[in-house]
């Protein structure tokens, strides 16, 4: 394994491949923007979630002003 490096430089194959692998990761992210699913700028967790539904999905439970004791 060591002769490897006798033929490769380690300061150019580790820029190369630290490059190889910056370019893939933009890749890969710009693919996933120009979905529609995984495209997390065009939409955002507050229009999906809004206000209404979380106050539809709240409960109102009446408090009995006698009771002492807390469950």
């Amino acid at each position: 394994m060591w002769r490897i490096w006798l033929l490769f430089d380690p300061r150019r194959t580790l820029v190369a491949l630290f490059t190889f692998l910056a370019v893939l990761a933009l890749l890969i992210h710009f693919i996933l923007l120009s979905t529609v699913r995984f495209n997390w700028m065009d939409t955002s967790f507050a229009t999906e979630v809004g206000p209404q539904s979380e106050v539809a999905s709240l409960t109102v439970h009446p408090v009995d002003p006698t009771r002492t004791t807390v469950v």
